[in-house]
């Protein structure tokens, strides 16, 4: 007669009795929180246009899919960086003569006004989109402005154009996104635009 073996199940102790509590799905799934820098410059909405159309793709016609869809998929902020003003002497007059408070305020306006038409452009392109977006203006230098903002609002992937700047500004200033690519505390995905556009671009600079 074959002989069996009975394994009897081992008590645990009191403390791994207790019952398991389960986590939430939406504690499971980190969120996503991308961030992407734009400018004037068609290769930096590209970026953006990239980004909503890969990370935050489907998420419904209807506001309510839209907001809980979004809410799975993570949140996005476009942010863009005005340069310093710099007050400048006028060709024709004496060393050390700067512009005057009124055509300093005047350009400081005009800047601005340009700044809050590049956010508002963004902000359309991810309504269309149906992404909420949050947007925000930053003054400084591009480079450590970006970097500084990745770290201050924790981000999670920053996504750049791959020639924001523009080829003059980039021989002057240096590439935004080569520096953020060493800097910035998160990863970085660099959008490069299609070689026709790249074309484009290159025969109106």
């Amino acid at each position: 007669m074959e002989s069996k073996t009975v394994v009897e199940p081992m008590e645990l102790p009191p403390e791994l009795q207790k019952p398991l509590v389960p986590v939430p799905e939406t504690e499971q799934k980190k969120k996503l929180k991308v961030l992407v820098a734009i400018d004037d410059s068609e290769l930096s909405f590209y970026a953006l246009q990239w980004a909503l159309d890969n990370l935050f793709k489907n998420l419904g016609n209807d506001q309510s899919s839209m907001d809980m869809n979004q809410q799975d998929s993570g949140t996005l902020t476009v942010a863009h960086v005005m340069s310093p003003f710099h007050h400048y002497a006028f060709p024709a007059a004496e060393p050390g003569v700067y512009a005057a408070n009124t055509v300093v305020e005047s350009a400081r306006k005009g800047q601005s006004k340009l700044a809050a038409g590049i956010l508002d452009r963004a902000v359309k392109l991810c309504k269309e989109k149906n992404v909420k977006a949050e947007s925000l203006l930053l003054e400084g230098d591009p480079k450590d402005m970006i970097c500084q903002i990745v770290q201050e609002i924790h981000v999670d992937l920053l996504v750049l154009g791959s020639r924001g700047l523009g080829m003059i500004k980039r021989a002057f200033m240096g590439s935004v996104s080569d520096y953020c690519v060493h800097h910035a505390k998160c990863p970085v995905l660099i959008v490069r635009p299609p070689k026709e556009s790249t074309h484009h671009q290159k025969s109106g600079e």
